[in-house]
């Protein structure tokens, strides 16, 4: 009887030995699916990143072209706005031309014009410097455009100037 019980000892140490390195090997392959995961998350997040990045800069450094530019713009649209209508000389039409030109180079690149006269007004977008009490606008009512504002897809590229009512 003490034969059969070593025998049957045995056995179960034989299958315990046999079952260890099975469940070491699942649990060292569960690992390296871990690992795996974690080292595929990590590079997605890395690939998204620098797109972000790279798309950032691109803007910021339009944004940096675009500052540049505007004294000229703007001077070209008081140009053009000082130009009477019916004057159809050859200076006026260029002048209007240039500056049609410029409005359509800022549109293509994605840089638009704040709404600014009528509107409620918003510190985000305007710059307050004049304030005025008159009874024909809301509260808080942009009265006038001093000066245009420009955004850049979700950034504000310069803010509008302008005179607030009541």
């Amino acid at each position: 009887m003490a034969e059969k019980k070593e025998k049957k000892a045995a056995e179960e140490q034989a299958e315990e030995t046999k079952t260890a390195p099975a469940e070491e090997k699942k649990e060292e392959k569960n690992e390296w699916q871990d690992k795996y995961i974690r080292l595929y998350a990590d590079f997605d997040n890395y690939k998204k990143r620098t797109a972000r990045e790279a798309l950032s800069s691109y803007q910021n450094g339009l944004i940096s072209a675009v500052e540049t530019l505007l004294p000229v713009i703007d001077n070209f649209d008081r140009a053009a706005a000082a130009i009477a209508e019916d004057d159809d000389s050859t200076l006026a039409q260029g002048v209007k031309m240039i500056a049609k030109q410029l409005a359509d180079c800022l549109d293509k690149l994605g840089v638009k014009p704040i709404d600014a006269k009528g509107e409620k007004f918003d510190p985000n977008m305007h710059n307050a410097v004049m304030h005025i009490e008159d009874d024909s606008f809301g509260e808080n009512e942009v009265a006038e455009e001093l000066l245009k504002g420009y955004t850049c897809g979700d950034k504000v590229v310069r803010h509008s100037m302008v005179k607030v009512a009541n």
